[in-house]
């Protein structure tokens, strides 16, 4: 391996940074969370810590940094959409590193506005492009509000609450119950059942 090729160390540290940040805050929150706390689960100095992230709030902003990988909606057979996107969120609310991420940012953005305008950024940002591949380009900011509203109120019985009747729901069962009402929101006219 050149010098060109080789991974640097600091691209490691950060990474094992990331990691740990993503860890702690998901099972601690931001309050909780300490940064001694981060820089102990991966084994560095508290230091390098601040030395690449500033601050506990750049290092939890960087930790919720999210590409939903969000399915390309117009390669999708029609019919399949709405099957489409639930599988997709199930599979990033239960793989990690996403299912941390995800579980921070809807943890923390309901009791925390800067959060809250963070995932409207991630969730609008990466939904809507899906969305504007099917159907009117007009309607689109109704129906990614839709989606997003949907799929992020079952990820928060799901995997906040912990809704017993939710949780037993097997992935296909969820499918099941929730394709046909995002491939509505996909391909039917506003007004439409």
């Amino acid at each position: 391996m050149t010098a060109e090729t080789a991974p640097r160390r600091s691209d490691a540290t950060r990474a094992a940074i990331l990691a740990a940040a993503r860890h702690r805050f998901a099972q601690d929150g931001f309050r909780k969370a300490t940064i001694r706390a981060i820089a102990a689960d991966a084994r560095i100095d508290p230091s390098m810590v601040m030395r690449y992230y500033g601050n506990k709030e750049g290092l939890f902003y960087s930790s919720l940094e999210i590409d939903l990988e969000l399915p390309d909606l117009g390669v999708v057979q029609q019919d399949l959409l709405g099957e489409a996107i639930v599988r997709r969120f199930l599979e990033l609310w239960e793989t990690p590193p996403s299912d941390e991420i995800l579980l921070t940012l809807l943890r923390s953005a309901m009791t925390d506005d800067s959060v809250a305008q963070h995932a409207q950024r991630i969730f609008g940002g990466q939904i809507m492009p899906m969305v504007l591949r099917v159907g009117d380009p007009a309607d689109a900011p109704r129906r990614a509000g839709l989606i997003a509203s949907q799929m992020l109120g079952i990820a928060l019985c799901r995997y906040v609450l912990r809704l017993e009747p939710v949780v037993a729901m097997t992935h296909a069962e969820l499918a099941a119950d929730l394709a046909p009402v995002l491939q509505r929101y996909l391909t039917a006219r506003p007004g439409e059942s």
